[in-house]
């Protein structure tokens, strides 16, 4: 088995770490950590907006942006890009000094910050080319809790990282009127 990328490129995962041999998705229980935290950390960004158009666009014009297809960094501190900001992407990292950030929680911060001082890629600048397999689909996850076997920690570790996340922007969501 190889290496595969689910949902959108960018992360890839041993394909024999996340499906048995009959194609079903593991028990997360069994799958290691690091495989484990980027699967829950996809559900979150999964039709996320790109993040170059959100510093482009803004809050208030999502529907001017592109919707994730690509994610590159660590869980928490990745960045998701449409094919459109891929090449800028890659440009900084290649390029512009930002391979230094790679496997740190700065690399999504440092792109940010150069893609919003007016950081592009130069015109023509090659992003990488895709083989996409079976793109629209996704390992189904079973209905019945039941038949989940560790599955629904998923939602466990999903609230856990959204509230690393606040903790991280230092947000105070118990002054929010809800």
């Amino acid at each position: 088995m190889g290496k595969i990328s689910i949902g959108i490129r960018g992360w890839r995962f041993d394909e024999d770490e996340v499906f048995d041999d009959a194609g079903n998705i593991r028990p997360l229980n069994e799958m290691d950590e690091d495989t484990r935290n980027r699967l829950v950390r996809l559900s979150a960004v999964l039709g996320e907006p790109c993040s170059a158009c959100w510093l482009i666009h803004g809050e208030d014009n999502l529907e001017k942006t592109n919707a994730a297809e690509i994610v590159y960094g660590e869980p928490l501190a990745e960045v998701i890009l449409c094919s459109e900001h891929e090449p800028d992407f890659l440009y900084w990292f290649r390029e512009a000094g930002g391979e230094e950030y790679a496997g740190t929680g700065q690399l999504q911060e440092e792109f940010h910050e150069w893609f919003a001082d007016g950081g592009r890629a130069p015109e023509g600048y090659a992003g990488l080319e895709y083989v996409d397999e079976a793109p629209d689909e996704l390992p189904e996850v079973p209905a019945d809790p039941a038949d989940r076997d560790g599955i629904p920690e998923v939602e466990e570790q999903v609230a856990a990282m959204e509230k690393a996340e606040r903790d991280a922007l230092d947000l105070d969501l118990d002054d929010l009127d809800v």
